[in-house]
């Protein structure tokens, strides 16, 4: 079973007033809000109260660079300063220092600051097995989401409450804000395309925090055989989804400001075309581009550079568009998408099978190469967008 700590903990929320902060009028639409500006406390920050609750217990902890309390300090850090026993580090895709290309195999090791053991969960070993939590008492889990379904640490955490219920340990999810949250679009994944890049019949973008999510995964026993894990959400204080929220770290090595992060979604289905989506420039997930694109006024060339040692397209000019300075986007986008499938020279090309994975459905590609418009797509969402708002609502907290 799972619960908030709605008698000790959850109460805070609704002592506090919670409010949507509005934009001052003489700046920019596409100022963010920051964390500093709105005093947000993290479920880290929050969990900072209740530390003898880890009190001589071993501590397992899912982390990675993001894992900072608003004075910047790494959790990890704080606990050790405090005398906490943590046992290890479980690190998701990226490591634990966040410095790993997308998909690129991260091997154990240990970290070179403290000196505890990093176990990666991502590759071969995505789910902590029973060797590895052998005298862990209790798993702590504090990672940035960024609210899109591909975004592998929601899968990670599906594995890690598995293995939480599998070998009887609590787990306790420090919820982070969604920089999404407002957002719920896309199609619904199909079960037969579930995959570490799709493991729940969700949207692309789901609105939800990590808390609320992992409330989901074990409310609609998705765990294998319906396990539940014991959960406890230590939720954000002074925080609704309607606010704007800039995150403090970046949550992965691509993904490097607000922009990229807005555009993450709706650009990542070129991840599954030949189409570039920047990496190997400074502008990644802010442009996308090909050689097989009409010849455009933008073009970039890919370079190896942090977070992509060998790009798409390395050393090769694409054409395409640059969107740095779109406005923020309130959906998914799907223009971007058809218009390169429509520029680019040769159709039999463009798509490859990971897209199918990415989009959690064969239909996306087969209503995009049928020329169906992109509003009629949407409309195609609507049945399968309306079930699941009804669902998600039972696991909400802001």
């Amino acid at each position: 079973m799972y619960f908030i700590l709605k008698k000790n903990i959850y109460f805070l929320m609704l002592m506090v007033t919670i409010s949507c902060y509005s934009h001052s009028e003489d700046n920019s639409a596409k100022k963010r809000i920051s964390i500093d500006s709105v005093k947000i406390k993290t479920g880290a920050d929050n969990y900072i109260k209740h530390l003898p609750l880890l009190q001589n217990k071993k501590v397992g902890i899912v982390t990675n660079q993001t894992g900072i309390l608003t004075n910047k300090i790494h959790l990890v850090d704080f606990l050790l300063e405090k005398k906490i026993a943590i046992q290890t580090i479980f690190a998701p895709e990226h490591g634990f220092r966040g410095t790993a290309d997308a998909g690129e195999h991260i091997v154990d090791g240990k970290d070179a600051k403290t000196g505890l053991s990093i176990i990666s969960l991502y590759g071969d070993n995505k789910k902590p097995n029973a060797t590895q939590l052998v005298g862990i008492d209790i798993v702590l889990f504090d990672l940035q989401d960024v609210g899109a379904r591909f975004y592998t640490y929601i899968s990670s955490l599906h594995y890690v409450m598995e293995a939480c219920a599998e070998n009887g340990i609590p787990l306790v999810i420090l919820d982070r804000p969604n920089p999404n949250g407002s957002i719920i679009d896309g199609p619904l994944l199909e079960k037969e395309f579930t995959s570490f890049v799709g493991m729940h019949p969700i949207p692309l973008l789901h609105g939800m925090t990590i808390g609320e999510y992992a409330q989901m995964i074990n409310g609609e026993k998705w765990l294998k055989n319906g396990a539940q894990c014991k959960l406890t959400v230590i939720p954000c204080l002074d925080y609704n989804r309607k606010m704007e929220y800039s995150l403090p770290q970046k949550p992965s090595p691509n993904l490097p400001n607000d922009q990229s992060i807005n555009l993450y979604a709706s650009l990542c289905l070129f991840e599954g075309t030949n189409v570039s989506v920047g990496r190997g420039t400074e502008k990644q997930f802010q442009i996308y581009g090909s050689p097989f694109l009409t010849k455009s006024t933008f073009t970039f060339t890919p370079k190896p550079n942090f977070g992509a040692k060998d790009p798409l397209y390395n050393g090769k000019e694409c054409f395409g568009e640059d969107l740095t300075a779109y406005p923020k986007l309130t959906r998914l986008e799907l223009k971007w998408l058809i218009k390169a499938y429509q520029n680019t020279s040769d159709k039999t090309k463009f798509f490859n099978p990971f897209f199918t994975k990415l989009a959690g459905t064969k239909k996306l590609q087969q209503q995009i190469e049928s020329g169906i418009s992109e509003n009629k797509i949407r409309k195609s969402w609507k049945n399968g967008l309306t079930a699941f708002k009804k669902m998600r609502m039972k696991y909400v907290i802001y």
